[in-house]
This record gives C-alpha cells, sequence and structure tokens, in this order.
C-alpha cells in the first residue's frame, strides 16, 4: 500500500505532478495543430515530434524513477537459501505456542504446508533416560521430562534474519500483564523458554532482548539447565540451544487442538500427517499416548 514505504507519498505525488505536465503538453500541442490546420498553415512534424518525445520522455523518466524507489525497498521474503537456524520457544502448554507459530511460518515466510516446521517437544534440561528419549507424563515412568528438568517447547528452523519477527509472535503469547495464557499449569514444565545457538552471544540476541524490554519482560541466561517456574515473575529463560538441545515431543501431541481456544480443525489436525510423510516428525520411542 500506498502507506508502507516512507518515502512512497512523495515519489507519489511526483509522478502524478509530471503526469499532470505531460497531459498538459498533449493538449497544448492538439491545441496548436488544429490551430494551424484552421488557419491554413502548415505544422512543423518536426516539432511536433519533439515535443511529444519530450512529453513521453518526462513520464517515461518519472515512472522509471517510481519503480527504482520500490525496487530498491527491501523484499519482504526472505531468502531460505541463505541457511536456516533452529530455535524454540516456550511458554505454557505447547499445543497453542505450536499453533501460532505454524500461523507465523505462513505468515512471516509464506511457507506452505510441506514447508512448516514448527513442532512440539522439550527442552531446558540437561538429561534423557540411557537410550536418549524425553518424553510426556506416562504411567510407566518413562524419562518424564519434567524429572528430567526440561520445558514444553515449539522449535522450528528459520531464516537467521527472521529471528526478531518470530520473537515479536512469541512476546505476543504473553498477556497484558505478561503472563502466559494458562496460568493454571504450573511448574518448571510449563516455565517461558527462548533457545537460540549460543544464547546471549548470537547476534540477534540484543534485538531478541529489546523486544523482550519493550513488553515488560526480562531475560535471564541460565547456564544450569532444569530451572523453576516463571510464573509471576515476567522472566524468560534463554539457552544456549547446542547445549540445551530439542527433543521432538511423541506424535500425539502434534498439531494438537487447545482447551483454551475452539479445535483448530481437521486441515490443521491433519498436518501431521503431512509432517509425518515429509520426515519432519519421526517416532521417539516414547509411551504412545500416558
Amino acid at each position: 500500500s500506498v502507506d508502507s514505504h516512507p518515502n512512497t507519498m512523495r515519489i507519489f505525488f511526483s509522478f502524478t505532478a509530471r503526469l499532470l505536465i505531460f497531459i498538459t503538453g498533449i493538449r497544448h500541442i492538439t491545441s496548436l495543430s488544429n490551430s494551424a490546420q484552421k488557419n491554413g498553415l502548415r505544422q512543423p512534424q518536426t516539432a511536433s515530434y519533439s515535443s511529444r518525445r519530450f512529453f513521453i520522455g518526462s513520464l517515461a523518466g518519472a515512472w522509471a524513477g517510481l519503480a527504482s524507489k520500490f525496487s530498491s525497498e527491501p523484499a519482504v521474503a526472505y531468502d531460505e537459501t541463505a541457511g536456516l537456524t533452529n530455535v524454540y520457544f516456550g511458554v505454557g502448554c505447547f499445543w497453542h505456542v505450536q499453533h501460532e507459530f505454524i500461523e507465523a511460518e505462513r505468515k512471516i515466510l509464506g511457507r506452505s504446508d510441506k514447508q512448516l516446521t514448527s513442532m512440539t517437544g522439550y527442552a531446558g534440561g540437561t538429561k534423557t533416560d540411557k537410550e536418549g528419549r524425553v518424553c510426556y507424563h506416562n504411567f510407566q515412568g518413562i524419562a518424564d521430562y519434567g524429572k528430567l528438568g526440561h520445558g514444553e517447547v515449539v522449535g522450528m528452523s528459520i531464516p537467521d534474519a527472521s529471528i526478531g519477527d518470530f520473537a515479536k509472535e512469541y512476546f505476543a503469547l504473553f498477556g497484558k500483564n505478561g503472563e502466559r495464557a494458562d496460568p493454571m499449569d504450573k511448574g518448571g514444565e510449563y516455565r517461558s523458554i527462548i533457545g537460540i545457538p549460543g544464547g546471549a552471544t548470537h547476534g540477534k540476541y540484543p534485538l531478541v532482548e529489546a523486544l523482550a524490554n519493550q513488553k515488560g519482560l526480562k531475560l535471564e541466561v541460565s547456564t544450569r539447565g532444569n530451572d523453576p517456574d516463571t510464573l509471576g515473575k515476567k522472566l524468560i529463560y534463554v539457552y544456549d540451544s547446542n547445549k540445551f538441545p530439542f527433543h521432538q515431543a511423541e506424535i500425539y501431541h502434534q498439531f494438537h487442538d487447545d482447551f483454551l481456544t475452539p479445535p483448530y480443525g481437521k486441515t490443521y489436525n491433519s498436518l501431521v500427517e503431512v509432517a509425518l510423510d515429509d520426515g519432519l516428525l519421526k517416532q521417539t520411542g516414547c509411551p504412545d499416548r500416558f
């Protein structure tokens, strides 16, 4: 739209002015031609051609200038061939968080169903079981993520340049009071989490921190993991995702409806089949259901 670029209005009016000059010039030339024909005079063809060429050239120049201005504006789409960065975000139950980041991938990156990468998982702990598993609570007591010090997160692969945009989407999940949407879920499993390679040393960390501060939230770098709940603290733990890696959650936790909102619909739920077919999701070896 015209309002989306700071210089667009000025460029637009400049172009419009040149267009009006062009139209006025054409009318003037036509008037001279008609007058000459009316008085039986021969119209100088070279002068007419030169005048029209001048005004057409002015119009073409204005249009070229306008086009060059727009083409010099930064592109909205991100270059996914430049490499992707694995990050994760957590704030309460991961079901609604996954849905919001799926929508963010579509909105920010223009991704299709087969290009979506957001999936639920666990992170922020240092332990797994002997088989490398991290699992949801289950009656068998196998690799319980809470006991292993992990929290619920959503992991995704995005261009490094878009981390700020995805951080904005993340901070929008916090209410006006700086709390998560589901404060009834309590415990370290539901703490607020951001995971990026290198943690605070990542190049985008200052931007992420600034966005958090705008929301009235504080970032705290965790070096030990297994941190407590952040409820009531307006606090978000930041992890180096290289040291605190993402562990994919069970298939039944993927593209799940949330209790806080109406069902997302079969189209959304069926994305689990797309992700399985494409190999994005894998069986975790954890118990199927509780």
